[in-house]
């Protein structure tokens, strides 16, 4: 099982250190986002209370009542159309129902960016712009209150807007990544494995189909369950690449993974899909071709969580991305599909799998040229019977001891050969 893994062994020790240079000052450049000064909020966060939606598919008004005055900014993103408004940190208090998508917009969401900021996305059925954004005093003294009110114009005048307007000073504009997680107390030699929680913060990922669980919820518990697992292995630290529902983005996510010297990421989800009665676990690795259209589907699907929380995704450089996918293929991918094998050999018997339970597509989470990587679908909350079962704490611990003796077997066989 692991012949592929002492090919890339003998490899990666002549060139991962060549790598490690040739490709950090690009992946800083096109991961380190720098930090905006007076971002973090050091007040308590304020409070979403209420909310309203009014209007047609010609004019939209909404509108937020907050404990105290919110200070806020917008700007505008194209493919799709939307408007994304920047807050400090801010609880939202109010019924989902309240602020549900109609007239101008065909999706509305909103959540937790960090610890100081908080961000509504809009996106719209067609190009629109604000032709009113302010807050005003609420009448009854409660707090106040931010109206937006939306309008449609046409491709050019929201090409137009996308164009001219500025970044500088927006909220939000940036994410940092100034506090990354680190294993505690690691010592030389440690074998240090990044567990990443899919989603988060204002990307809820799937629902569950009962009971309308968010897959942000579902993955994190199993993130924070496998970690305490691998803690408790002589040699192993483990740690989280999300400690809360915090939304980082999918270059956040390696970067952090890279700069604690992780030997391993792996990343959790549960998806859903329109065929409810597929359930089942699924290892993905990364490749530049899908091996089927469900993993082609899943990998557009994940790598549009950049695009839900309303970033503007940076594209590095053609020549950057073929050295970063050059170097996955050559030094990690072997490493990443014995991960994959050994994961696959300790549910056998033990978790059911859908068919093919190894698959592989181009996930952007998974791009970390010198970081083996895989992302574990846990099951699917489209599927009653999965979603049960991701809801319960004991299947959750089983899944935590399965995948630490993956790890404990994937480790052993790697180093036995000099990796």
């Amino acid at each position: 099982m692991f012949k592929r893994a002492r090919i890339a062994a003998k490899s990666a020790t002549r060139r991962s250190t060549v790598a490690r240079r040739i490709v950090a000052a690009a992946l800083v450049t096109a991961c380190l986002l720098p930090e905006v000064a007076g971002s973090a909020e050091t007040r308590d966060p304020l409070l979403a209370y209420g909310a309203r939606i009014i209007g047609d598919d010609a004019r939209t008004r909404i509108v937020i009542d907050f404990d105290r005055e919110p200070r806020f900014s917008v700007h505008y993103i194209a493919n799709p159309e939307r408007i994304v408004v920047d807050l400090p940190a801010t609880a939202f208090g109010f019924p989902a129902k309240d602020l549900a998508a109609r007239g101008l917009f065909k999706d509305i969401r909103y959540g937790k960016m960090d610890e100081g900021s908080a961000r509504i996305v809009l996106t719209a059925a067609r190009p629109v712009k604000l032709s009113l954004a302010k807050v005003q005093a609420d009448e009854a003294g409660k707090g106040h209150r931010l109206v937006l009110d939306a309008e449609m114009i046409d491709k050019q005048a929201f090409a137009d807007l996308v164009k001219t307007q500025s970044w500088k000073d927006q909220a939000e504009a940036v994410q940092t990544t100034s506090a990354i997680p680190a294993p505690e107390k690691t010592a030389p030699g440690d074998f240090v494995i990044a567990v990443d929680a899919g989603h988060g913060g204002i990307d809820t990922g799937a629902i569950g189909v009962d009971t309308k669980t968010e897959e942000k919820q579902v993955t994190l518990a199993f993130a924070k369950a496998l970690t305490d697992r691998l803690n408790k292995e002589p040699g192993i630290k483990a740690f989280l690449t999300r400690e809360d529902d915090e939304f980082l983005s999918l270059s956040q996510r390696v970067l952090i993974a890279r700069q604690n010297h992780a030997g391993l990421f792996i990343s959790l989800h549960a998806d859903t899909l329109k065929q409810k009665d597929i359930r089942g676990a699924t290892v993905y690795t990364i490749s530049d071709k899908a091996s089927d259209k469900l993993a082609a589907d899943l990998a557009e699907r994940e790598n549009l969580s950049d695009q839900i929380a309303g970033k503007e995704t940076v594209a590095e450089p053609p020549e950057v991305a073929d050295i970063l996918l050059d170097l996955t293929r050559r030094e990690t991918q072997a490493f990443s599909i014995s991960l994959a094998e050994s994961v696959l050999n300790s549910f056998r018997d033990q978790v059911g799998t859908i068919n093919n339970p190894h698959r592989h597509a181009g996930f952007r989470v998974l791009q970390a040229p010198d970081v083996p990587s895989i992302l574990l679908e846990l099951g699917f909350l489209s599927n009653a019977e999965d979603e049960k079962r991701l809801l319960d704490e004991t299947w959750r611990g089983k899944i935590a001891d399965l995948l630490t003796e993956a790890v404990k077997r994937y480790r052993t066989a790697v180093m036995a050969n000099g990796g």
